[in-house]
């Protein structure tokens, strides 16, 4: 065995064992499909092994999810990006990509709950979902003033998501809403595959 294959296979060995004891950042992928993804990132990234930056990121979101909305996939960035680092190394991506394309509700409720949490204080408050609702609204709207119907979105979104009516989303109240409804996962935004991108993806890995 080679030295670059036998460091390959400790590095896979040692997330799988290490994300079985962190509920936070859990890979779900089995080691043929670490392997897989592992080639994939080293073409994401150029050839350069060490690190996938935000734009290579942004391009392969887009090309293979269908992810367009360039805030929500600046936030996915920044929730696959573990310690703010401005780029993504292979553990990284692999632990993202694990929520997005075989993780459990719970996972993908953590992930979504981060991406929507723009300054990372453990709420969504109504300026936040604004701010994740807007874009979207805009576009497709021909009325003159869109904040409007923004402000009207946010208060159903509230209703929909505020659990305990504090006027903010805690992750319980998150949680509580997604398990009675699934729907209200991506409520605010879509940063997830969609099933049939996600079926794909997860059939070029096991190939």
């Amino acid at each position: 065995m080679t030295s670059k294959r036998k460091t390959q296979e400790q590095f896979i060995q040692n997330l799988m064992k290490h994300s079985k004891n962190d509920p936070d950042r859990p890979c779900r992928f089995t080691y043929k499909e670490i392997t897989a993804l592992l080639k994939l990132f080293a073409e994401f990234s150029g050839g350069n092994k060490q690190r996938l930056e935000r734009t290579q990121f942004r391009d392969e979101l887009c090309d293979r999810f269908q992810i367009t909305d360039d805030f929500l996939m600046d936030r996915i960035f920044r929730a696959f990006d573990k310690g703010s680092k401005g780029y993504l190394r292979a553990e990284d991506f692999v632990c993202g990509m694990s929520t997005l394309i075989v993780g459990e509700l719970e996972d993908k409720m953590k992930y979504t709950f981060q991406v929507y949490d723009l300054n990372s204080d453990g709420f969504i408050s109504r300026e936040e979902m604004f701010h994740l609702l807007k874009a979207t609204l805009v576009k497709q709207s021909t009325e003159e003033d869109p904040d409007e119907g923004v402000k009207e979105l946010v208060e159903t979104a509230l209703k929909k998501l505020d659990m305990d009516h504090d006027g903010r989303v805690s992750y319980n109240d998150f949680r509580t809403a997604v398990l009675s409804e699934t729907l209200m996962l991506e409520f605010l935004g879509q940063c997830l595959p969609t099933e049939d991108t996600r079926k794909a993806f997860l059939s070029q890995l096991r190939e």
